[in-house]
């Protein structure tokens, strides 16, 4: 090597020192000779101009140039685009840039320290954002960072998503990383509170792990995460939640996978007490590989008067990413509650595909005992088999089910689209259903205690539609059969309609609607056609008041936390017209015959009580009437027999179960053993019959002054008839004489 290039190597070095030492020189000159202050006009001006945006610099601009680009930044803020409202504002920043990178359009930083950042975000209803206009693609694409790590204090975001309607809040935001860069580990540590809406949320956060992320490829890791939440979650009150473990996520090369994750969550839901706990010692799903150890859910519920324990158990997992199976999944369940006592377990191999995001339930198989001795069975059993299918990409469950409910055979297709504001469909079809074998009997004891409030809160949600066919039905003691009914359900109103079915010898067509709020609001309109009254009521209401055949229609509506009061607010009209029917309690052609054997020896009126054995029949009964709180009353009661005609007007008290009407009896002819002589003589005669009391009690009450009153006009007018007709006989005799006839 020749001599000379050694010493050119060591004069090219002290050129280059050279022109470092002159342009760290220039950058001292710059640093102490330039107040950046003097540029906030121009630094507004252009954020106005290039971001429609306004700027606010309250504090100094601190600038220093070497050895690191750096500022200090006061109170700032930023308005929203083309507007004066605040977008975001901080009280402090400090930050310091390498200068060699920048030239390559690489950022390197020292580490960052903000306080007291506040940002508002929304995005619209179109899916555009109010920070669309910050974002330009191609130039963050090329611009690659590199940061020493940051510090942050006192930071607080808020989200206000118009396009999923809800909002997000966090507030007193503290974070604390290592190095932040593409692809490099780092450690990183968060603080803050969370709060929101749909899901509803108000919660501390805190989180320390190790972290990478690889933007391009869209990898994520977790590794030694230590997550804590309290406060409360969707309903969930008291709330502590800790998660621990490594998590991979490889989104862009669809691999995920889990080590040593364990899941603990605690709370309150209402009067329930849970304990939830996950557990995931390993699961690997990659493109070629699928691989797992046994993965186990368990949930405790615990409630004042039971206890319930449901165990998810996932043995193994084999295939991959786009195909994977495991086995035999595994759900039971165990608990007990008042005097239920609860026990089941569901199977069924289970697959899936990430790829596809579908995941398939193909042989399900279930049981389930519930035992309580107060039931009038004991207790009941379900066997179910069917397949379950679900589709994450289109938001979509579906099941198929066939199920046996003691002797009941239940055939279900149902559906639930989509995960965020679910909608449920189904299809239902049951051959035979009695729902009283599920209910306790009513005893003495149990209806001497207060009444349990009607509680619909659990469909206030519930958003859902679908169509119910049962071959036999029997609730509350009613029997029906072909039960026919169209449901939705949603915005906290449920409604079927139409609702028909065919019962005691006839049909029934209409609609009935409920609201879930915490006093329910019910409407029923039914048309019944054909209907045999009496059996109806005695197995509907245990009364047997009425007999007959014919139509009833009902429209009425009501409000009220207890069947009592719903009872007293009832509010509509209805109307009855039957025929060859009957009246009970009551003959009142022997009551008349009677009480007119009877005239002056007793007081102005009669009183009995209802009897078993006693009617009054009619060939035709009609009746309109106007419910207003609970009390119908009538005024165009219009029954006919060949004996009598009936009219009348009067309350029944629907709340009260009782009744105060004033039936008006005319005798209109007599049949022989119906009213002998006796009743013949009231022939024309209109006498009150009171009806009063309760239901279970009614009395009769004749009055006896005004069938006297009547008796004694009837006959006066029979008198002057009478006497009338031999006037007219004798003038006619008269006449005879006259003209010699």
């Amino acid at each position: 090597m020749p001599k000379y290039l050694p010493q050119y190597f060591k004069y090219a070095l002290f050129g280059v020192a050279g022109l470092i030492a002159l342009f760290a020189l220039l950058l001292a000159v710059v640093a102490f000779t330039v107040d950046p202050n003097a540029f906030k006009p121009q630094i507004v001006k252009l954020v106005q101009e290039k971001k429609q945006r306004t700027l606010s610099i309250d504090g100094d601009i601190k600038l220093k140039l070497f050895p690191k680009l750096g500022v200090d930044l006061g109170k700032t803020r930023l308005s929203e685009h083309k507007s004066t409202q605040e977008f975001a504002a901080l009280e402090s920043v400090k930050l310091f840039v390498a200068w060699l990178p920048l030239l390559k359009k690489e950022l390197v930083v020292d580490k960052i320290s903000v306080e007291g950042v506040r940002a508002n975000l929304i995005r619209y209803a179109d899916g555009s954002t109010n920070i669309d206009d910050l974002l330009s693609k191609e130039e963050s694409e090329q611009v690659k960072f590199d940061i020493e790590g940051v510090k942050i204090k006192r930071g607080a975001l808020s989200f206000d998503d118009r396009m999923a309607k809800r909002k997000l809040g966090i507030a007193e935001f503290e974070m604390e990383s290592g190095r932040l860069k593409d692809n490099t580990h780092t450690d990183i540590e968060l603080d803050f509170k969370v709060t929101g809406d749909h899901p509803s949320i108000a919660a501390r956060v805190k989180v320390k792990s190790g972290l990478l992320f690889a933007l391009e490829e869209k990898h994520y890791a977790l590794d030694g995460l230590n997550l804590k939440l309290s406060g409360e979650a969707v309903g969930v009150k008291n709330l502590e939640l800790s998660a621990k473990g490594d998590i991979d996520a490889q989104l862009k090369a669809q691999a995920f996978s889990l080590k040593d994750v364990k899941l603990d969550l605690k709370g309150n839901r209402a009067a329930d007490k849970l304990d939830i706990a996950l557990n995931a010692p390993k699961l690997i799903l990659t493109e070629s590989r699928a691989e797992g150890s046994k993965l186990t859910l368990e949930a405790k519920i615990e409630q004042a008067n039971g206890k319930l324990t449901a165990t998810l158990t996932l043995p193994d997992l084999a295939g991959n990413a786009k195909q994977f199976n495991v086995s035999q999944l595994s759900l039971e369940i165990d608990g007990k509650q008042g005097d239920n006592r609860i026990q089941g377990k569901l199977t069924s191999p289970f697959a899936g595909s990430l790829d596809a995001q579908t995941f398939h339930l193909p042989k399900l198989a279930a049981n389930l005992d519930v035992a309580n001795p107060r039931l009038p069975k004991g207790g009941m059993k379900l066997a179910l088999s069917g397949d379950a299918r679900a589709d994450l990409a289109k938001q979509q469950v579906a099941a198929n089910l066939n199920t046996k409910l003691d002797d009941s055979t239940i055939q279900a297709k149902l559906g639930m689209n989509p995960f965020s504001n679910p909608h449920f469909n189904f299809d239902i079809n049951i051959d035979q259903l009695d729902v009283d074998r599920y209910l306790p009997p009513k005893g003495k004891a149990e209806q001497s205690q207060p009444e349990s409030p009607i509680d619909l809160s659990g469909l206030k949600s519930l958003n859902a539609s679908g169509s119910v066919r049962i071959g036999q039905l029997k609730v509350a003691n009613l029997k029906s059969s072909n039960v026919r009914l169209e449901l939705k359900a949603g915005a906290g109103r449920v409604e079927m309609n139409p609702l028909s079915a065919n019962l005691y010898q006839g049909a029934m067509k209409g609609a009935l609607s409920a609201t879930t709020s915490a006093s329910p609001k019910i409407a029923v309109q039914q048309n019944l056609t054909g209907i045999s009254i009496g059996p109806l009521l005695k197995d509907l209401a245990d009364k047997d008041l009425l007999d007959g055949r014919g139509n009833v229609s009902l429209n009425v509506t009501t409000q009220g936390a207890t069947a009592s009061a719903m009872k007293k607010a009832l509010n509509g009209s209805a109307a009855v017209n039957l025929q060859d029917g009957a009246i009970k309690g009551i003959n009142i052609a022997s009551t008349l015959r009677n009480a007119k054997a009877k005239l002056g020896m007793q007081s102005d009126s009669q009183t009995q009580s209802a009897s078993a054995s006693e009617k009054t029949d009619f060939s035709e009964l009609k009746a309109s009437f106007a419910i207003n709180n609970g009390v119908a009353h009538n005024d165009d009661l219009s029954a006919k027999s060949p004996l009598l005609r009936l009219a009348g007007n009067g309350d029944i008290n629907i709340g009260a179960g009782s009744m105060d009407y004033v039936a008006k009896a005319t005798v209109v002819g007599s049949l022989e053993g119906q009213g002998g002589k006796e009743l013949s003589q009231l022939k024309g005669v209109t006498v009150p019959v009171r009806v009063t009391g309760p239901f279970d009690a009614l009395k009769y009450k004749v009055d006896v002054g005004a069938l006297a009153t009547e008796s004694a006009k009837a006959k006066l007018e029979e008198k002057k008839t009478e006497v009338k007709e031999k006037a007219k006989e004798k003038v006619q005799e008269k006449l005879k004489g006259l003209f010699g006839r």
